[in-house]
């Protein structure tokens, strides 16, 4: 980039400015509205985002039976579910998801998965030859109707289809009866959401239980049934409704699970149930169940059973904990309209790192998010640690992250990662209460609803923990790296179709709101509008386009430009700094342009043949007589027939139009190029040569008639000596090399080594293998 300082008149350099705005082709206009991507608005969701007046969804309620084997680590369950169609539609058959068929051996989950590389950990290693010999899934033994007869069914690889007897109408409900079982998984061997921790030192199980029951496929406006195959990454979609669960186990298991426990008096003893009281008018976290205990449990081996029961209201799905390992402990949990109770179920593994933080997180989560949704609705919100790194479910949240065991000192220590990864990880799996478990959104078709929305108030929650908390998404130039790989597709994708799925998913949507919030709408409208999406579909099922619209219509800003660029594309931010010009009007006055114009040329080097000419004889040196009035002034001599020309102009002129003339103001001219291709604001940081430094903000729509190039005018009494783009490292731009006036030198290190062997380091410049199966520890492939 370049400055340069020329003479022209004021209107010279407004029409230079706008010269750069040529037309951009429809096909390239990035402000071209959305509509046309967006399904027709109709009764049931409306042009605001808003849910329509004849907006409906099914509810089905389960009541179930289940029981775990701990010696063989089965689990045998029946199930009855009422199922009431509120749609317009008459329904012939009910889909019902087979989730566990993913275990299969013939699976489609295992059928599609690609051949691992060429270079695989030991544990990588297992998870693929255990993988290809566990054959799981349901073993469907029953299907029936109320009365008992069976019902048609076809179970396709997740999926099972009932046949009703009769057509189901609006209005009406039917009972469909299940019986199955199946063989529980050890989760850190074959992954997943669901599965058990085996404990070789103790001898014991810890159970994480979900995916455990045949559910209900949701059946909307927007899809019809939601029955796509569950291949893994893809989650769920559910419909609302309430469930009554009895749970039977080992006597001296404690479970936690989702809802309200009916029972206590029959599975807790008497200092249990005093403790558990207390713990709801609690200003720290109560132990209901202590260490000790859960030491004495686990040695315990109780041939008998206890069944736990346990009923939800209003809930789209229902998961559960059980060990004799827990250690429990609670907090109530009072503000504005949410009465609740935080607990934490652990094993003595997990301390001291837990009893310190998980329920303190479980309250933190609760304030944080209702400050930009709605009031925490349930009466529990439970944090489980175990086997699953991290995954949610309503009211109850399985979470990863335990301190190291020193087998020497017998001591247990954590690491900063470790301490700030739990933390992080219960923040958003309870999080995830909100979105997807309240706010309903199809997450077998678009993982960014609950995904991105929720790791987006991660951030926030996590900057309210701590000043500097290390947040691993949310900040704009955490994401430029992936922004800037060929290896991405657009966040509209389905979740099944991802690359780099904690980069897509989770981090380049959070990045987006964190930009949407701070950049470009502003926290007060932004907060508002969001707020509004949250309160007008929670407990029911949002599409893409309901939260688009929604941000819109609350806000009073057009969008569709940041929607398209960063959710329909791959572009990337890369804003450039191009040419500085400095104008100043041409006075027209001679006797001030002289000095101006000399100056001019003295910023102009001595051309190379001058310099060597320097000494050679000139015939005016022989021949003084050729010197004439030109070679005692130069060019810009103020001449007296200039004067005469310039007081002949000034009587013509009118007086505001000799006051432009004299403005000794400077008219700096800034090119940006956009070579990213997605626009954004751009936002200048200017430096003056008296030290002070002006911050300025540009709408995005500055390049809605020329999305490559633009040229700003800035009018300024002081001279500038420096301007910085994105100064703030706000928009995620990729390159902020080419974002400084004067440039600025690429600042780095040498990394020196001795080479050990041939072939074993790369070249100077290596490039870093991206870590693109990284997520929030909760994925299949973790």
């Amino acid at each position: 980039m370049k400055i340069s300082i020329k003479s022209a008149l004021l209107c010279f350099a407004v029409t230079c400015a706008g010269n750069v705005f040529a037309k951009s082709t429809i096909s390239d206009d990035k402000f071209r509205q959305l509509e046309e991507n967006l399904p027709t608005p109709n009764t049931y969701r409306t042009a605001s985002g808003a849910p329509g007046h004849q907006y409906w969804q099914q509810q089905v309620n389960y009541k179930i039976d289940i029981a775990i084997d701990d010696k063989t680590q089965r689990l045998t369950g029946s199930e009855s579910i009422e199922y009431t169609n509120n749609s317009p539609d008459t329904l012939r058959y009910i889909w019902i998801q087979l989730d566990q068929n993913r275990l299969k051996r013939n699976s489609n989950t295992n059928l599609s998965r690609t051949a691992p590389n060429k270079k695989i950990t030991y544990k990588g290693m297992r998870n693929v030859v255990k993988s290809d010999a566990f054959d799981g899934g349901y073993n469907i033994t029953q299907v029936t109707a109320s009365n008992g007869k069976p019902m048609k069914h076809t179970i396709n690889n997740t999926m099972m289809r009932v046949d009703l007897s009769k057509p189901l109408k609006q209005g009406d409900s039917v009972e469909v009866n299940i019986n199955w079982d199946y063989q529980l998984h050890e989760q850190k061997v074959l992954g997943g959401r669901s599965g058990y921790e085996y404990f070789e030192k103790d001898d014991n199980y810890l159970y994480e239980v979900a995916q455990w029951f045949p559910r209900a496929a949701a059946y909307y406006d927007a899809m019809g049934w939601q029955n796509k195959q569950f291949l893994g990454n893809g989650e769920f979609a559910l419909e609302f409704g309430d469930y009554d669960v009895e749970i039977t186990v080992p006597a001296d298991h404690i479970v936690a699970a989702t809802g309200v426990l009916q029972n206590a008096n029959k599975v807790l003893t008497k200092t249990q149930r005093n403790r558990l009281k207390k713990a709801k008018t609690a200003n720290k976290p109560v132990l209901v169940v202590t260490p000790d205990e859960a030491l004495e449990n686990e040695k315990s081996r109780s041939n008998k059973t206890k069944t736990w029961h346990f009923k939800a209201k209003n809930v789209r799905d229902f998961a559960f904990a059980s060990s004799r390992k827990f250690i429990w402990d609670a907090q109530g949990y009072k503000a504005g309209g949410t009465d609740t109770m935080a607990m934490s179920f652990y094993p003595n593994e997990g301390n001291p790192l837990w009893g310190r933080y998980s329920t303190e997180s479980v309250i933190h989560t609760m304030e944080q998010y209702s400050k930009y949704t709605f009031d925490y609705p349930y009466p529990v919100s439970i944090s489980v640690h175990g086997p699953i790194g991290g995954m949610e479910y309503p009211m109850i949240t399985f979470n990863g992250y335990r301190p190291t065991l020193d087998e020497k000192t017998g001591e247990k220590t954590y690491s900063r990662r470790t301490k700030y990864g739990l933390i992080g990880v219960i923040i958003h799996e309870v999080g995830h209460n909100y979105f997807p478990m309240i706010v309903n959104s199809d997450e077998r078709q678009w993982t960014w609803m609950d995904e991105g929305l929720n790791t987006f108030l991660q951030f926030l929650a996590e900057q309210a923990w701590e000043e500097n908390y290390p947040s691993r998404r949310g900040h704009a130039a955490n994401i430029t790296s992936y922004m800037k790989s060929d290896n991405q597709v657009p966040i509209m994708t389905n979740s099944e179709s991802i690359l780099q799925f904690g980069n897509n998913a989770y981090g380049k949507p959070a990045t987006a709101l964190n930009i949407l919030r701070e950049t470009i709408m502003g926290r007060e409208l932004f907060d508002f509008a969001f707020k509004e999406y949250a309160q007008r579909w929670k407990f029911k099922r949002p599409t893409p386009a309901d939260f688009f619209r929604t941000m819109e219509d609350a806000s009073a800003i057009d969008l569709d430009w940041f929607w398209r660029g960063w959710f329909y594309t791959t572009d990337h931010v890369d804003i450039a700094l191009g040419d500085i010009h400095l104008y100043r009007p041409n006075s027209q006055n001679p006797d001030v342009e002289e000095a101006w114009e000399r100056a001019l040329e003295n910023e102009k080097p001595t051309f190379i043949s001058d310099l060597r000419n320097k000494g050679h004889k000139l015939r005016v040196t022989n021949r003084p007589e050729l010197l004439d009035f030109y070679n005692e002034h130069d060019q810009f001599t103020a001449t007296n027939a200039k004067r005469n020309s310039y007081n002949s102009s000034q009587r013509k002129l009118k007086d505001w139009e000799k006051e432009l003339l004299v403005d000794e103001r400077n008219f700096y001219i800034v090119d940006f190029k956009n070579k990213g291709g997605l626009v954004m604001p751009i936002i200048l940081d200017i430096t003056y040569d008296d030290g002070e430094v002006e911050h300025v903000r540009i709408p995005a729509e500055i390049w809605r008639k020329n999305t490559d190039k633009v040229s700003k005018l800035f009018i300024r009494d002081k001279e500038i000596t420096s301007i910085a783009l994105d100064p703030n490292w706000e928009t995620a731009d990729v390159n902020v090399n080419n974002n400084y006036w004067p440039a600025r030198p690429i600042k780095s290190r040498f990394e020196l080594y001795k080479r050990k062997q041939k072939d074993m380091m790369r070249d100077f410049n290596v490039e870093l293998k991206a870590d693109e199966n990284e997520d929030d520890v909760k994925k299949e492939d973790k």
